[in-house]
């Protein structure tokens, strides 16, 4: 029998499930093996809402599930028709605003935005594509920064920071002219391991280490064989 001590009831999608006080409510549903699909939230840095993929209604209201916690009680729609429809169209828009060419990308098969594309079933995007021009900064010996498949998300600038907590990456310019830098002096000595975890983190292709290419063979990566979410859904 579950041990609901010092755990609150709420409902999700109409299951009674049981959550720690003071989680959020992406947290209850991956600890109750319910997938709520995420791409600026990750795992031990502040949640930040950014992309909104992850929102939820809550008493006929939109709210992010990675900002909001839980409380008794609370009833929560997380898989319908209308909610998938308004994460598909966020993914839509994050490929219509870049140039994501996923045949080209090293991160094909490892790409969080390309797996959410294929798991809500993506084909032609509802908006019309935008083909900014953006660059590709080459000049960091470790990391490529590829603006194009940029989403903004904030992992990057949130996670990889020196070991006296200084950040690597930053915002640039405001608007539509918004970007991710990587910082010129501190990221020309960024070690090999810090490089490689900012690719790892990124949820897409624009964050790349140097040096290696298709190291993985096509057909065995992360997302190859398996949905993204399935790896929370199977548990339950």
């Amino acid at each position: 029998m579950e041990n609901t001590e010092n755990k609150i009831k709420i409902t999700l999608d109409g299951k009674t499930i049981y959550a720690r006080k003071g989680s959020t409510i992406v947290e209850a549903a991956r600890e109750n093996g319910i997938y709520i699909p995420t791409l600026c939230h990750f795992e031990g840095a502040d949640p930040k809402a950014c992309c909104r993929i992850c929102t939820v209604k809550i008493n006929n209201r939109f709210m992010t599930s990675c900002t909001t916690p839980v409380s008794e009680g609370m009833e929560i729609e997380n898989n319908t028709e209308e909610i998938n429809d308004l994460r598909k169209s966020i993914v839509e828009l994050l490929f219509v605003s870049g140039n994501h060419f996923c045949p080209t990308c090293e991160k094909s098969g490892n790409c969080e935005l390309q797996a959410l594309a294929y798991r809500f079933k993506m084909l032609v995007p509802r908006f019309p594509f935008s083909f900014p021009r953006k660059e590709v900064d080459a000049s960091n010996p470790k990391i490529v920064k590829e603006q194009n498949r940029c989403i903004l998300c904030k992992r990057c600038i949130k996670t990889i920071r020196d070991e006296e907590g200084r950040h690597y990456f930053a915002y640039k310019n405001r608007g539509q002219h918004l970007e991710v830098v990587l910082d010129p002096v501190l990221g020309a000595d960024m070690p090999d391991e810090l490089a490689k975890k900012a690719m790892e983190n990124c949820p897409t292709g624009s964050i790349l280490y140097k040096g290696k290419g298709f190291e993985q063979p096509i057909g065995t990566r992360k997302y190859d064989n398996q949905p993204i979410g399935s790896e929370i859904e199977n548990q339950s």
